[in-house]
């Protein structure tokens, strides 16, 4: 067992590639994971062990993610959850308190990923001729669309701000030609000087429409997620990606092994207890080749025809000198931690105060006689007596400090409780575009560094889905063909005549129609 590498021509060591599957991806895997599990925040439900009896007291029959980062006198634990409830350990005899999680994270990214890719996009071709720059756009429309459209999108938006990054690997479809088989398939279709035409309608005389976005639509986008991305970069420039791997774990259809009755008894398996067979998937591409192995048996293999490596790396936010990106989650995890704790000790502070509390002394039985209207005591002891303590008092300076994290929260994110709809304070006049604008000036600042990465990116994207086509033979491009602008919609809300008023005003001013019409929004 083991990696056979000669596929590559000897330039991939196997070794180095079997300490970056068994060592360095736990270490990944670690790390994205637990940015992952405070942006979703998933609830791990107890088991039947001794310590998780001991938390049902709490009342809850559950656990969240983002308790990894309370302190044990709230909690109780050795440590927080982690990807499994089986793990945790009781710490003595600390009861376990409170404990209140308010998720900060997970709204922050997703008003991000929506200003970002909240309404549709638009992909406008750069060639030269009219009716091919039309052609292109359906064409590359018909693939993001083939591969969820918006969502696709958004669902990148999010990837790259939890993790920082996300990568795009493109797939053929089955059945795809290549360079050197061009079988199974309707035959290629003419090339740039060819009369084929996906401007006009598809009719049974002009199928090319038909047959072009057939193969197409075929073009698989897949994000990958950065626990299972072990990219090997050339050691001279960490922008260069010299082969893709990628290392996961994969449920199949079928039950593993079930073993005796007394192992599965011992086990703790039950009804609820996945048995699904898993196994160890690992895949290398190069821009010439690809290997796929499961359990470190190589299953698939094959050449790559396209003469470049498939996968585009996107950066969340650019950070020099680093094939990750900045994440948007992991500069607030310690604030995350801070509110969570203040808002947890606040509510054990409030379960033990806001309730007012009795101390009876000298009465025989108090303790089984409830303080209720109409309820009375006797005694023969002089000295008896019922003092009342509790009630709730009021704490400025833990309100003060809980308001100074969700600010720090806001300068951090550059996502303020405003971007969710929460209006708190008088905002003023904001009926003018400026004012609106200064409004979510940092949002708006953020969101344009983004667009760069994000747009950069889809161009990548864009240019390998046509050299692609180009080599099967299914619609020809030149290089200069393949160049192609991402047009953002605005975030914000726009008046409508303003809109008008000033595409007449530029129009006025000599400014193509053509160019007014696409400021506006209007395909031509």
């Amino acid at each position: 067992m083991g990696f056979e590498l000669a596929l590559f021509g000897g330039q991939l060591d196997a070794e180095f590639l079997t300490w970056l599957v068994d060592a360095h991806a736990a270490t990944i895997r670690e790390h994205f994971s637990r940015l992952w599990d405070y942006y979703a925040n998933p609830m791990v439900p107890l088991g039947g062990g001794a310590a998780e009896r001991k938390l049902h007291e709490s009342g809850r029959g559950y656990l969240q993610a983002q308790e990894y980062g309370l302190p044990a006198r709230i909690t109780g634990l050795a440590q927080g959850p982690s990807r499994g409830a089986s793990g945790v350990r009781v710490v003595g005899d600390i009861q376990r308190k409170e404990v209140v999680i308010e998720n900060d994270i997970a709204w922050r990214v997703n008003a991000a990923a929506d200003f970002l890719f909240g309404k549709p996009l638009r992909l406008i071709s750069r060639a030269a001729e009219g009716r091919r720059r039309s052609e292109i756009e359906t064409i590359l429309q018909a693939v993001f669309a083939a591969n969820g459209g918006l969502g696709f999108f958004q669902d990148m938006a999010v990837l790259g701000s939890v993790y920082g990054f996300v990568d795009c690997y493109l797939r053929a479809g089955a059945g795809i030609p290549n360079a050197s088989s061009r079988v199974g398939g309707p035959a290629p279709l003419p090339g740039p000087g060819a009369s084929c035409s996906l401007a006009t309608p598809s009719t049974p005389s002009s199928p090319c429409l038909s047959s072009v976005l057939q193969w197409a639509q075929a073009i698989d986008l897949e994000l990958i997620e950065a626990p299972r991305a072990l990219p090997i970069l050339d050691e001279d420039d960490y922008r260069v990606i010299r082969y893709y791997v990628q290392h996961f774990q994969q449920r199949k259809n079928a039950v593993g092994r079930r073993g005796s009755f007394l192992s599965r008894l011992l086990g703790g398996t039950g009804p609820r207890t996945d048995a699904r067979q898993v196994v160890a998937v690992t895949e290398i591409t190069s821009p010439e080749h690809w290997q796929r192995y499961e359990d470190e048996e190589l299953v698939a293999a094959g050449d790559l025809p396209w003469g470049f490596l498939p996968v585009v790396h996107i950066q969340n936010v650019a950070q020099p000198y680093y094939y990750e990106g900045v994440s948007d989650v992991e500069p607030l995890i310690p604030l995350q931690d801070e509110l969570n704790t203040r808002l947890s000790d606040r509510a054990s502070r409030i379960t033990f105060q806001s309730f007012k509390m009795y101390l009876g002394k000298g009465i025989e039985g108090f303790q089984d006689k409830p303080v209720a209207p109409g309820r009375m005591w006797h005694t023969d002891n002089p000295s008896a007596s019922i003092q009342e303590f509790g009630g709730d008092a009021a704490a400025p300076s833990e309100d003060l400090h809980i308001a100074e994290i969700r600010e720090a929260m806001d300068k951090t994110s550059g996502v303020t409780p405003i971007m969710a709809g929460i209006l708190k304070d008088r905002l003023g006049n904001l009926t003018s575009a400026v004012a609106l604008r200064l409004t979510f000036l940092g949002m708006l600042n953020k969101n344009e560094r983004k667009r760069h990465t994000y747009s950069e990116g889809l161009k990548k994207i864009c240019r390998m889905v046509l050299s692609m086509l180009d080599t099967a033979g299914v619609y020809g491009t030149d290089d200069a063909e393949r160049d192609v602008e991402v047009a953002f919609a605005s975030p914000m809300p726009e008046d409508t005549m303003e809109k008008l008023r000033e595409a007449q005003i530029k129009k006025e001013l000599g400014v193509p129609a053509e160019q007014v019409l696409q400021e506006l929004g209007y395909p031509q």
